[in-house]
Parts: C-alpha cells; sequence; structure tokens
C-alpha cells in the first residue's frame, strides 16, 4: 500500500518537471524570436518593394543607401539593405514609395520566425525624405 503512494508522488514529480521544462523552453523562445537586438533607422531610395514566399507571403523589400568610391573616373558600389515587413499598414505605404528616398526605422531580432520574413531587420516606420 505504501509502495502505491510513493510511485504516485513519484509519477506526479516528474509530470511537474516536464511542465516545468516545457514552460521554460517556451519562454526562451519566445525571447529569442522577440527580443529586439537593435533598433534604429537607415535613409536611402528604396528600389524594391514585394510579397513573397511559397508558403507564407512576406513583405520583403532592399533599400539602396548610397555608395562608396566617389573618386572621378571610377566605379561606385552601392550597399543595399534588406529588410522585411510584418504588418500590413507599413508595406501598403511602401508599396506606393518605390524610387523614393526614405527613411526607415528598424528593429532588429536575434531569430526571425519562417512566416515573419526572410531577414532579421523588420521595418515599422517609413518617412519620405524632401
Amino acid at each position: 500500500m505504501a509502495d502505491t503512494v510513493v510511485k504516485k508522488s513519484s509519477g506526479r514529480k516528474w509530470i511537474l518537471i516536464l511542465l516545468a521544462v516545457v514552460v521554460a523552453g517556451l519562454g526562451i523562445t519566445y525571447l529569442i524570436f522577440n527580443y529586439t537586438y537593435s533598433e534604429g533607422s537607415r535613409a536611402g531610395v528604396l528600389i524594391k518593394f514585394s510579397k513573397k514566399g511559397y508558403v507564407f507571403k512576406t513583405f520583403e523589400g532592399e533599400l539602396n543607401i548610397g555608395g562608396m568610391g566617389n573618386i572621378p573616373n571610377t566605379a561606385q558600389v552601392n550597399s543595399i539593405w534588406t529588410f522585411s515587413v510584418r504588418d500590413n499598414a507599413t508595406a501598403n505605404a511602401m508599396m506606393k514609395l518605390e524610387g523614393k528616398k526614405v527613411s526607415l526605422h528598424y528593429k532588429e531580432v536575434i531569430k526571425n520566425l519562417v512566416w515573419d520574413g526572410e531577414t532579421k531587420y523588420f521595418v515599422d516606420g517609413v518617412k519620405v525624405i524632401e
């Protein structure tokens, strides 16, 4: 009779330990995919913005942030920055701004989820530069 009481409490103990490990794992996963590593803005010419993907359609864009090599008679190397957009309001605003000079506010995450976008840079604001 005492053996069955010990076995029941031992089984509950393992279930509680397993539950604690699962909750801790979910918490760590949430932090990894949502923690903002850096935040800032970049300015340049919006050269590409599209919605793409096989299963998960995400908004992806490219910003030409300028070049180096302003020496006469030399080629200029452009620097292209790729980014993703999560929300529809920002994406709709950016669809109309291709070819324009813009300033984009972004947040960089440690790791992104497949359905969020292809990059770890997520733009959440856009301003046109006159």
